[in-house]
């Protein structure tokens, strides 16, 4: 018998007759069903690796958990809160169901709609999730999204911003959260049939299906057309968490029609509620967003629709001095840093809300005020021997003159 035919399976025992295939190494030999079994089990033991370490990484926290911690950072929108700690926890809890699970109920996603005026906040409620989830975050304009072949970007290009804030690792991005903004801008133009095509509404409409349901996506690291030569990165949208917010302008009009129609007839009559007019977006229906323009495929996959209340007087000063980073916080601090002892007195933080309130700037032209009030100190204390600074009404009304409301007035 020659040598080569005494040679075995150093795992298993073959002899090389019994075996296809024998790869002979230093001092051993392993046949190909031994390569096979150890690739399975490689395998399975990186899924297993993979699925512990989400556990590890991932902060899930309890419904009403997640809403104390919003409201550390949110004032009021207590429906709002209530839906995405709700859908938000939902999710995660899809994200770590095993295997053996999904064989028999497979959960699926709640891809979240959130309506409501510019500055109510839609963008801090999601960036705070994805703060307290430990999760890759990114937000995404709807406006720059065009149809596929067209001037402007692929939807793709949403799946790169989310890649990257994830530092490209792929298992990451995949169980992030992507916040896509003016989703009301790329409703369809109209209902009547038009030559041209709605490549920038109705057309990125139906481009986002898919992504929303779940898909994998060849995406362009880079983003699509100035790097042609890159290689692509596939990522499965299956377990991407996407929340789409938008203003919705007008769209109080059609809830106010629908509720009058509602009113008429032998149906119990809506009247018997009392209708809020001054917050019609409280009533808002997936059919309200129909005859808005979204198509119904995409109002489907969008499931839990939820508001932004307008922000009153009470919830901007709020927002001023209660929150976990408010506004007169942050500027305490870079005071602080100077070594300038900062106080502001009730006075000047009514009226600095009753200007927003004016001027319609609502929560982000807060911020605009502060900056307007405070620059020429933030200016002038760290180079002087002076470490106090007392701002009262009288201190910003001087600050804030009628050129400089005009300006705030004309950039919100």
């Amino acid at each position: 018998m020659s040598k080569e035919e005494n040679l075995e399976c150093s795992f298993c025992g073959r002899k090389k007759a019994e075996t296809d295939l024998l790869i002979a190494g230093v001092d051993a030999h392993i046949c190909d069903k031994c390569i096979e079994q150890a690739h399975g089990i490689v395998e399975e033991e990186v899924s297993e690796a993979n699925s512990s370490s989400l556990s590890k990484d991932l902060t899930l926290r309890k419904p009403l958990q997640i809403k104390e911690f919003l409201d550390q950072y949110i004032i009021g929108q207590t429906e709002t809160k209530r839906a995405m700690a709700v859908a938000v926890y939902n999710h995660y809890k899809r994200l770590l169901q095993t295997k053996e699970d999904e064989n028999e109920v497979e959960i699926e996603k709640s891809n979240i709609v959130l309506v409501g005026e510019t500055g109510t906040g839609k963008t801090l409620v999601a960036k705070t999730i994805a703060k307290m989830l430990n999760v890759p975050f990114a937000i995404v304009d709807a406006t720059v999204l065009t149809q596929a072949g067209y001037v402007g970007e692929d939807v793709e290009s949403i799946l790169s911003k989310l890649l990257q804030a994830a530092d490209y690792d792929v298992e990451k991005a995949q169980r992030g959260i992507i916040f896509i903004d003016e989703i009301d801008k790329i409703a369809r133009k109209g209902d009547n049939p038009s030559i041209t095509r709605d490549v920038s509404g109705e057309g990125v409409q139906q481009a986002l299906l898919k992504l929303l349901e779940g898909t994998v996506v060849n995406v362009a690291p880079k983003g699509g057309r100035k790097h042609p030569e890159q290689k692509f990165i596939e990522v499965d949208t299956k377990e991407i968490l996407f929340i789409a917010g938008g203003a919705f302008s007008g769209v109080e009009r059609l809830i106010s029609k629908r509720l009058n129609m509602q009113a008429v007839g032998y149906s119990a009559s809506i009247s018997e509620d009392k209708i809020d007019e001054e917050n019609l977006l409280q009533y808002i229906i997936p059919s309200d967003l129909k005859a808005f323009g979204l198509i119904p495929e995409i109002i489907g996959r969008l499931p839990v629709l939820s508001y932004m209340n307008p922000l009153d007087a009470t919830t901007l000063r709020a927002i001023l001095t209660e929150p976990k980073n408010a506004i007169i916080k942050q500027y305490e601090k870079l005071f602080i840093m100077d070594e300038v002892v900062f106080t502001i007195e009730e006075g000047a933080l009514n009226y600095i809300v009753e200007k927003a309130l004016e001027y319609k700037l609502g929560a982000r032209g807060l911020r605009s005020l502060c900056e307007a009030i405070f620059t020429d100190a933030m200016f002038e204390l760290p180079s002087s021997d002076e470490k106090e600074l007392n701002v009262t009404k009288e201190y910003a009304e001087a600050k804030l003159t009628n050129t400089t409301l005009k300006k705030l007035r004309a950039a919100s």
